[in-house]
């Protein structure tokens, strides 16, 4: 006898059941909660990241009558919610980049901004990477990071944005141009365009 094969439930299927059922909710919370966190706390450090996680769900929660089911995959969605929380903190985040910009390199611990940078240029870089992030336009700076560390393909973030997909290419190769340049004409993504 085989042992029974446990089916992931498509999260638009969670999402219709949780409105029945809202205890059904905190499977989405389980599957993404660890990814949010991870990308707030790159873009704001961990202090902010866990109450934006929090907030970002209760507010997934109480829009999710109006959740489009033709999506299965509620990722863009969950972007798109934390991305315009993240939006109220655009003077902290930038404020962060240009504290990190400041701060001596002591090689010990590497903030989120030494990681990006050690796999994509070199550990020099730092400072120009974090002045190039802090320097962007937020809507293009929300493009670039939710493609580099949401991990979010161009329709995905077309979705999170509300945004047309023709609006993300623009925006990402603006911000790409213009981190390349501040990193002397290298691809802060490392890939071709």
């Amino acid at each position: 006898m085989t042992a029974p094969t446990h089916v992931r439930v498509r999260d638009d299927e969670l999402i219709r059941s949780s409105l029945i059922d809202p205890e059904q909710f905190a499977e989405l919370f389980d599957r993404y909660s660890a990814m949010l966190y991870r990308y707030v706390s790159k873009r704001l450090g961990p202090e902010p990241a866990e109450d934006l996680v929090g907030e970002t769900f209760l507010i997934a929660f109480a829009k999710r009558k109006s959740y489009d089911p033709s999506y299965t995959d509620a990722r863009p969605w969950l972007f798109g919610i934390v991305t315009k929380l993240l939006s109220r903190h655009h003077r902290s985040e930038a404020a962060r980049y240009r504290a990190l910009l400041r701060a001596p390199h002591d090689g010990v611990s590497e903030s989120h901004v030494e990681r990006v940078v050690t796999g994509v240029t070199a550990r020099a870089a730092r400072p120009l990477l974090a002045a190039a992030l802090a320097a962007l336009p937020a809507r293009d700076r929300d493009v670039l990071l939710l493609v580099a560390w949401g991990d979010l393909s161009y329709e995905e973030v077309a979705r999170a944005l509300s945004i047309p997909v023709g609006t993300v290419r623009s925006r990402l190769n603006r911000a790409r141009k213009k981190v390349r340049a501040a990193l002397g004409d290298t691809n802060p993504m490392n890939e071709e365009e």
